[in-house]
């Protein structure tokens, strides 16, 4: 993928950012086991329809998913993780490219879906972790406040500071077994092997069915997390190599 990428008439210094995004990745592989490959795959992958030859909607997920899917017969739950990630359907209803999206790409299993999503909104365009209120603000600052973007962003601000809190990462660990500081924890309750499975009845989806086009999505108090996490970054270089094959 190109170092820059143009997105919207501005600069997006895409390749630090990808890399954020796949150590970020990277560093919850003790939590999801087998599907890390998935996951590290998919943030390497997550934001390459913004490269200018792959450029056909304008719409990045759409348009990397198709690539991948087209050209290169992609996995079809990284094709399905790249078009859905980070609550894209708002920006599909912005671009009148909902129904576009869903008739091609099926949602893949929630739980690896946000997982991304944390890991993307969690990242700066440095490739930098930071607060998710920070990362909304730089999009919004970015893209400017009339850009489809930032109404879009805007719009699915609720389920993303939701889903990007403090909350959701503790509960992650809690179900892996093992604390958001990394010692051990209780593990799941029902006696089973730690994995992701749980949080689909510990944690709200974060991003459901986008609203009709013009609706907005309803408000939301939000609490400013007290502090930022930061994760253990996991370097696997073997496995990272392991997971970007995935696309081939």
């Amino acid at each position: 993928m190109p170092s820059r990428c143009r997105a919207g008439g501005r600069t997006h210094k895409g390749w630090p950012h990808t890399q954020g995004v796949a150590a970020r990745a990277e560093s919850l592989a003790p939590i999801l086991g087998e599907e890390s490959d998935l996951l590290t795959a998919s943030a390497w992958l997550h934001d390459i329809g913004y490269a200018p030859e792959l450029v056909d909607t304008g719409f990045h997920p759409l348009d990397g998913a198709r690539y991948l899917r087209d050209v290169h017969q992609a996995d079809d739950r990284l094709v399905r993780l790249v078009a859905h990630h980070s609550c894209a359907v708002y920006e599909a209803t912005e671009r009148g490219l909902l129904e576009v999206l869903n008739a091609e790409f099926d949602q893949e299993r929630p739980e690896l879906v946000e997982a991304l999503t944390y890991c993307d909104m969690t990242t700066s365009p440095d490739g930098l972790p930071l607060d998710v209120d920070a990362r909304l603000a730089e999009i919004h600052s970015r893209y400017g406040p009339e850009h489809l973007v930032s109404r879009s962003i805007a719009n699915a601000t609720p389920s993303i500071t939701q889903l990007c809190g403090p909350r959701w990462l503790t509960v992650l660990c809690q179900i892996a077994g093992t604390a958001a500081d990394g010692r051990s924890g209780p593990g799941r309750p029902d006696g089973q092997p730690a994995g992701l499975s749980l949080i689909v009845v510990m944690t709200p989806r974060a991003c459901p069915a986008a609203p009709a086009r013009g609706e907005h999505a309803p408000s939301a108090q939000r609490k400013k997390p007290t502090h930022d996490l930061h994760h253990r970054q996991v370097h696997r270089p073997s496995r990272t190599q392991r997971g970007v094959a995935l696309a081939r």
